[in-house]
């Protein structure tokens, strides 16, 4: 990556990260609310990682995946939300050039791996409902390592290549940047080169790495539903749909506003209605999905009231 520090390459040194500046008078309003999330969604998903990695009940596949997703939001959610807090807090919405790259390189590469993981998740629900016979062969423990480690290493290696690209670009002009994080179309608008390869390459990537697990998410839930609808008694049915049923929702939350901000052309009318959407695959769906899994998923919450009866009896 290009530094300022290193020649007249650039002559933006820092970013103004404006924000909800259309709303000055709700800031601390807006900073109690993020801050209470922010907590809410740490809590919730080291919660869930804890669980699954303590109790011996959650060491499956499913589970395994799932402490995966609450990890990565861990690290997904504070990638956005501290710097945010911060902004809001004391109004200084600078952020420097390298600082800025970092934040969009963890960003891009964590939302590649939440969309593969996704995937890898509709396709273990997939095996279980439409393929009980061939799940456990096809889900041992060193099928769980290799699909969660190609999630994450897929993520990362994607947005690798899109950083790689962004590098050869130099960046001039007005360093406002109309958003509240350091996303990739706000800082292609910076450039001073002619972005249209880093673009073409970026959309090839997103669809590579967004749209095409959607879509092996979609084909599994088709396969899904119609074996459940086959089976013959209702209470079959309930109980093959609970399985997947959180994992639905997640997956049409995220999906359904990420690939709306990201597939549609910004335009003045639809730039602060995409910042609308952006805080809810950012901010909102970290905070969604251990709320979802914990309420909603019996074995979670019997794995958390064992928890607490432990640390009741050991007075911890």
């Amino acid at each position: 990556m290009v530094s300022p520090e290193q020649g007249n390459q650039t002559s933006i040194t820092e970013f103004i990260l404006l924000g909800f500046r259309t709303l000055p008078e709700l800031k601390i309003l807006l900073f109690l609310l993020f801050l209470m999330i922010y907590i809410a969604t740490m809590a919730g998903n080291i919660l869930i990682v804890t669980l699954v990695v303590a109790d011996q009940h959650l060491h499956t596949p499913m589970y395994f995946f799932l402490g995966n997703l609450s990890c990565l939001e861990t690290f997904y959610t504070s990638t956005i939300l501290p710097r945010m807090l911060a902004s809001l807090l004391t109004e200084d919405r600078t952020i420097s050039f390298n600082g800025c790259f970092t934040q969009f390189f963890f960003f891009g590469s964590l939302v590649g791996t939440e969309c593969i993981l996704l995937s890898v998740m509709s396709y273990d629900r997939y095996l279980a409902i439409c393929n009980p016979m061939h799940y456990a062969a096809r889900m041992s423990g060193r099928a769980w390592l290799q699909f969660a480690g190609g999630s994450w290493l897929g993520g990362f290696l994607g947005n690798s290549i899109t950083m790689l690209s962004i590098s050869q670009l130099t960046f001039c002009g007005s360093n406002d940047i109309d958003h509240f994080f350091c996303d990739f179309i706000p800082l292609i608008n910076h450039s001073c080169n002619d972005p249209q390869l880093t673009e073409i390459l970026a959309f090839t990537l997103i669809l590579i790495f967004s749209l095409v697990p959607f879509l092996l998410t979609l084909l599994s839930y088709i396969f899904i539903i119609a074996t459940i609808l086959r089976i013959p008694s209702s209470t079959g049915r309930q109980k093959a749909f609970s399985t997947c049923s959180s994992h639905l929702i997640v997956v049409t939350i995220f999906y359904g506003t990420l690939l709306t901000v990201y597939m549609f052309p910004t335009t003045k009318t639809l730039r602060d209605f995409k910042k609308v959407l952006s805080v809810v695959y950012t901010v909102l769906t970290p905070l969604v999905n251990p709320l979802i899994y914990s309420l909603r998923n019996k074995e979670v919450k019997e794995a958390l009231r064992k928890a607490y009866r432990k640390c009741r009896f050991e007075q911890c």
